[in-house]
């Protein structure tokens, strides 16, 4: 029997008692905190990680959406809390950490996924600012971030896991799009360094490379445009937000307990090429 087959699954959470539920439930009883979850990949992420039983922080910049997702997951019996956080200050990175710690006890599981895409632009043009602010939110923030979350997870030990989330263009090169994928790469060595850092402490660090995912970003495009990103992947398809969360589940839980420092891209085949 297919003990993870998402119908099994579903039967089991439909017919057993709790107390025996719970033991299908990959994040029983683990605090975990999502940046950039009110929304997309993040918001699937966080209600997925509350679905596996996990205690779930669901941060972000939008009160109103970030409630929205707390929502829905204490209506499907999860426990959330939101806390709003901007990824480009660290000391609300700082804050975001020390709440959560305050509010559940400690922090077991990260995942960093909050970060932007700036206009399109040849790097001779591309204007500073926007170059700043993508590497601010993208690269820096998931820095602070890390850093926070390994200064606490220190102190009560593992065994913990940390997922930055980068992109398959943290492997590869685009036009137009160099501050994103500066950015994409730099999270990509952070990953590594910091996974270096804290192997033999408890702490798995690794990071998750989507190709064009079908997120509210995507959504705001023309259909056609749409139609041509999804081409662009060998499954000709845009891949979806809860295919993401599944293989940001398995990094988060102790099933994957021998993995560190590693680059997964999840990408419809777009990297085998």
């Amino acid at each position: 029997m297919d003990f993870n087959n998402p119908l099994f699954r579903f039967l089991i959470h439909q017919t057993l008692p709790t107390y025996k539920r719970n033991l299908f439930m990959l994040l029983q009883n683990k605090i975990a905190l999502v940046t950039g979850a009110t929304s997309g990949i993040g918001e699937s992420i966080a209600i997925l990680f509350a679905a596996q039983g996990a205690k779930v922080v669901v941060s972000g910049r939008n009160h109103e959406k970030g409630n929205s997702v707390v929502k829905k997951i204490k209506e499907a019996g999860g426990t959330a809390t939101f806390l709003a956080a901007e990824m480009s200050d660290s000391l609300q990175c700082k804050q975001l950490i020390e709440e959560t710690v305050k509010i559940y006890g400690r922090l077991d599981i990260a995942c960093n996924n909050a970060g932007l895409v700036e206009p399109l632009a040849p790097v001779a043009d591309y204007p500073e600012e926007n170059w700043e602010k993508v590497i601010s939110a993208n690269l820096n923030g998931v820095f602070y971030c890390l850093k926070y979350q390994l200064k606490v997870m220190l102190q009560h030990g593992g065994p913990c896991s940390i997922i930055n989330m980068s992109s398959v263009l943290g492997q590869t090169g685009e036009k137009g799009l160099s501050s994103y994928i500066a950015s994409k790469h730099g999270v990509n060595g952070l990953t590594k360094s910091a996974a270096l850092e804290n192997a033999t402490n408890g702490i798995r660090i690794n990071a998750v490379g989507p190709a064009y995912v079908e997120t509210p970003i995507l959504a705001v495009l023309p259909e056609e445009t749409r139609k041509v990103l999804g081409s662009a992947q060998p499954m000709e398809r845009l891949g979806q937000p809860e295919e993401i969360a599944e293989l940001v589940l398995w990094l988060a839980s102790d099933k994957s307990s021998f993995v560190t420092g590693s680059y997964y891209a999840i990408d419809g085949g777009y990297l085998a090429r």
